[in-house]
């Protein structure tokens, strides 16, 4: 008893350096917790990728591969750890085929997309910028039609993922979130997404499975970083610094846009069966004696011009799964005038900044094919209806 009397005495006597003490054990404590956690999702993942690897195949048939598109500069250069560590075992166990590709430098999943060979899917590890350089590259190929039918799956190893809440389950834990986003790509369910085709005047088009982003709440959110020393308050600073500097913040667009068309229905997963041989050869003869003659409609433009704040040209790829309408606005022409032209302006593609110009946007519905998260796909489901 006398030892436990002395042992409190000298911690009261010692006050500051036993508060520190306990701060540090409970920050360690804390820690090592936390990477248990994490070994035990890592575990569970493991085992539940094995009984994919498990599973038997047919003497014809081959083991899948994936091309796997890898930003070791994502996530402030974690990329490849947090890859080898969370997906790679998992693709692993499930005997996928993997060959990685490694970028080296802004742009170039762009070019590598030109030289990539067929696949059984692909996958991009990385954040937005990975993402977008990988569809702009994707689909500027020759033969990006039949490219498409490719299935990309998406592991959020980026700062910024736009599109991880649309396809996977929302998660604190990193380690959670991408042997989530892992496991999703082995079971294979899929959705379509729309894309954006945004073409300058004299560049390439680019690509955006979210949107086109442009005004003062852009500019004013490309700044929060500058004011890191402001804590919590870095946002509202952003957007007070911003209209101080830049009043006032209205900016003069002009927009052409076609009238709202039909989407196109979705392609059936299974082929119909094929017609009777009498019913084919009576269709032919009835196209031949009688061709089907195509009346081709006017385009209806309409034009805009009006001031505004923000302006936001995005897609339905935030819920994918839920169709409200069938009527999409097919082609838009934008025109950005730009009051002070020595100054200039920046806009957003999918969290990507370029150069304010006047440029074209198409819409292409459900254009690309994206490994989704089943439970996720019911929570979207859900929330539409």
């Amino acid at each position: 008893m006398a030892r436990v009397v002395k042992v409190f005495k000298t911690l009261r006597n010692h006050w500051k350096k036993s508060t520190f003490a306990v701060c540090v054990l409970s920050y360690g404590g804390h820690w090592l917790y936390g990477i248990h956690c994490d070994s035990l999702l890592r575990r569970e993942a493991c085992l539940e990728a094995r009984e994919f690897g498990r599973q038997q195949i047919s003497p014809q048939e081959q083991l899948k591969k994936a091309t796997v598109i890898l930003n070791p500069a994502a996530c402030n250069g974690k990329a490849i750890k947090l890859f080898d560590k969370n997906a790679a075992p998992i693709l692993h166990l499930a005997g996928v085929e993997i060959t990685l590709v490694k970028t080296d430098f802004e742009g170039q999943a762009k070019k590598l997309m030109e030289f990539i060979e067929q696949t059984d899917m692909l996958i991009v590890a990385g954040g937005d910028g990975t993402l977008q350089e990988v569809v702009t590259g994707l689909l500027r190929r020759p033969d990006q039609a039949q490219m498409c039918n490719t299935p990309i799956g998406f592991i959020p190893l980026g700062s910024s993922n736009s599109l991880s809440p649309s396809l996977h389950l929302l998660n604190d834990n990193r380690v959670k979130h991408i042997t989530s986003a892992t496991l999703s790509i082995l079971k294979g369910e899929t959705v379509q997404l729309d894309v954006l085709e945004i073409k300058g005047e004299k560049e390439q088009p680019v690509f955006a499975l979210m949107g086109l982003r442009w005004g003062a709440f852009r500019d004013a959110a490309a700044t929060i970083s500058k004011y890191w020393y402001m804590g919590p308050l870095k946002t509202k600073a952003a957007h007070w610094l911003s209209t101080l500097r830049e009043w006032p913040l209205v900016r003069e667009v002009s927009l052409s846009y076609l009238e709202p068309t039909l989407r196109p229905a979705e392609l059936p997963t299974t082929r119909p069966p094929r017609a009777s041989l009498p019913s084919r050869i009576m269709r032919r003869l009835k196209n031949y004696w009688s061709p089907p003659v195509e009346v081709e409609e006017p385009e209806k433009w309409t034009d805009r011009e009006f001031s505004t704040l923000e302006l936001l040209i995005h897609t339905h790829n935030k819920n994918p799964v839920e169709r409200v309408s069938n009527e999409i606005i097919q082609h838009i022409d934008v025109t950005f005038l730009v009051e002070q032209p020595d100054v200039g302006g920046f806009y957003n593609i999918d969290n990507e900044e370029y150069d304010a110009m006047p440029v074209e946007v198409r819409l292409l519905p459900r254009k690309l094919r994206f490994f989704i998260n089943a439970e996720r796909r019911e929570q979207l489901l859900t929330q539409a209806q």
